[in-house]
């Protein structure tokens, strides 16, 4: 049990390590056709319709799993984040939604609305 418990908390740090200051920094495309890099969709579909709702939650789990920080500030939207934010968070690991949750209270916030 001890290093599952071990583990979590590596990827958990790993993760709080990307995350930005403030969800303000978020600064990515609301609208439109995304192609990410490879480095982040690495394996399958590249290009996002962000007007196409299954679309665009791919996007931003792909975009929250695997970016970096400077990832996820050019390629995620606060408010699109903030409003995807309650269906989103059952799509990703616990830890990256332990993170992110724990980091702003706008998720965490907007998490405990949705129940």
């Amino acid at each position: 049990m001890a290093s599952q418990r071990s583990h979590s908390d590596l990827r958990r740090a790993k993760f709080a390590r990307r995350t930005p200051a403030a969800l303000s920094e978020l600064v990515g495309p609301e609208h439109g056709t995304v192609r990410l890099p490879l480095h982040l969709a690495w394996s399958g579909l590249t290009a996002f319709d962000l007007d196409q709702p299954r679309l665009r939650m791919s996007y931003y789990r792909i975009v929250l799993a695997e970016g970096q920080h400077d990832d996820l500030v050019r390629y995620l939207d606060r408010d699109l984040l903030i409003s995807l934010w309650p269906t989103l968070r059952t799509l990703i690991s616990r830890d990256v939604r332990e993170v992110w949750e724990h980091s702003f209270d706008e998720l965490a916030h907007s998490a405990r609305a949705a129940a």
